[in-house]
């Protein structure tokens, strides 16, 4: 009998089938939107956190650089295309902002976990970076500042060509703090002769 039903009255059986599968696909609709939500605020959160340790800790630094200032007394007689402390101080964090932002991406895309160099390279620019205000604007140390610019040069190559194997743009996005890492090198040589 259930048969015959079913053949005789297939438009109520459909029908309510159909209904079946239209509240079943707007609750699936509404559970897919809620998980993307959830993982685009996951994206930002990760995406927030990328990008603001790293510029942080370079404000830190910076700070620290400029606390215990012993370059002072010999940037009077500094070249014309030797850039302001201001502006030394300034670019540094944009910088780690791109370096951040390039991170990202290759995590997003699971390059730390496919490419284990990427880290570390990232880690060692990082802390190279961290590494050079203080020891160059803090304590003086200008030959040692030039030994940690010229690592923190390698890394990002190293780093920039494994990041853009995971991500074309992330490896694009290398390209200003690869260029401003050289800039540095070549203030860093200017301060030693100083």
């Amino acid at each position: 009998m259930a048969s015959q039903r079913i053949r005789s009255e297939p438009n109520v059986t459909t029908t309510t089938m159909g209904n079946d599968k239209n509240k079943s696909k707007s609750s699936n609709r509404i559970t897919r939107r809620d998980k993307r939500m959830n993982m685009a605020k996951r994206g930002l959160r990760s995406l927030a956190i990328a990008v603001a340790l790293p510029v942080s800790l370079t404000i830190l630094c910076a700070y620290l650089g400029l606390r215990h200032n012993n370059v002072g007394g010999n940037l009077t007689k500094t070249p014309f295309w030797f850039p302001p402390m201001w502006a030394l101080h300034l670019t540094c964090p944009a910088s780690s902002f791109l370096m951040g932002v390039s991170a990202w991406l290759v995590w997003a895309e699971g390059g730390f976990h496919r490419r284990p160099m990427a880290l570390c390279l990232y880690l060692a620019q990082l802390v190279l970076m961290l590494m050079w205000e203080p020891i160059v604007f803090g304590a003086g140390a200008r030959w040692v500042g030039l030994l940690v610019c010229l690592g923190m040069f390698g890394a990002l190559v190293g780093c920039s060509r494994v990041f853009k194997q995971v991500n074309p743009f992330a490896g694009d996005l290398m390209k200003p703090c690869l260029a401003w890492t050289a800039f540095l090198a070549v203030v860093n040589l200017k301060l030693v002769f100083l």
